[in-house]
């Protein structure tokens, strides 16, 4: 009797130091572990975050700096016309990314002192802009005409075809169906804002910028690939 107690005592004290040495193994050994590849998870969740982060940065300022349609003005003469008014001759030349003529460069008179570039202008939702997007991920721009203060707008110079892809996309690379149908749908699609949207463009609308212009000057003309469209004196 004595002896099967003693031998009952040794079974519940085997088990009490299996189960205190199980709970030693789990607290000293087990649950660091854990905790580190619970650490180590979190570690790399920060990384790949910032790491997305910096990507659109990155992104956003690649896009900052690069240009899309680049045109120059050279004025070739200012002299007062027949009634009076200044007359401005100039020379509209449209570039590619290495400052090179597009085309043969156009000569135009225009009344007033003040020119105008009158545009229009294309852009798509923000994520394929910032994502690089092959298709969708840059602003598009067509030189509409130019006229000056002067000048009835509805008489202005022609410089590309409405409804049509504009000469310097055409020039660079076999347009896609998708842009050419954009361009040939500009003014539906402008009034349509949920068709638009399905195809993923956030604007499409005229955009015009203006300067006075100086005898002998030369202006750019430029239009950033998220959509800024800026005239001002080239250096």
């Amino acid at each position: 009797m004595a002896a099967g107690r003693s031998a009952l005592l040794w079974a519940v004290l085997l088990v009490g130091a299996g189960s205190g040495s199980i709970y030693v193994a789990d607290r000293l050994i087990l649950a660091p572990g854990r905790e580190m590849e619970r650490r180590l998870a979190e570690r790399d969740e920060q990384i790949r975050a910032l790491t997305e982060r910096a990507q659109a940065l990155e992104a956003a300022v690649r896009l900052l700096r690069h240009t899309e349609r680049r045109a120059r003005i050279v004025v070739l003469d200012q002299a007062p016309g027949s009634d009076g008014h200044l007359v401005t001759r100039l020379r509209f030349s449209e570039l590619d990314s290495g400052g090179n003529p597009i085309g043969e460069p156009r000569e135009f008179s225009v009344t007033g002192d003040e020119v105008y570039v009158d545009t229009l202008v294309i852009k798509f939702d923000d994520a394929f802009v910032a994502g690089g997007d092959a298709l969708k991920g840059r602003s598009l721009l067509l030189f509409r005409r130019i006229f000056g203060d002067r000048h009835r707008p509805v008489d202005a110079h022609i410089l590309d075809r409405e409804g049509q892809m504009p000469h310097a996309y055409a020039a660079e690379k076999a347009p896609s169906a998708f842009e050419r149908e954009l361009w040939a749908q500009f003014w539906t699609l402008a009034n349509d804002a949920a068709e638009a949207r399905r195809r993923g463009v956030r604007a499409l609308h005229g955009e015009a910028v203006s300067t006075k212009l100086r005898k002998g000057g030369v202006y750019a003309v430029t239009f950033r690939s998220t959509g800024e469209l800026t005239i001002q004196p080239a250096p």
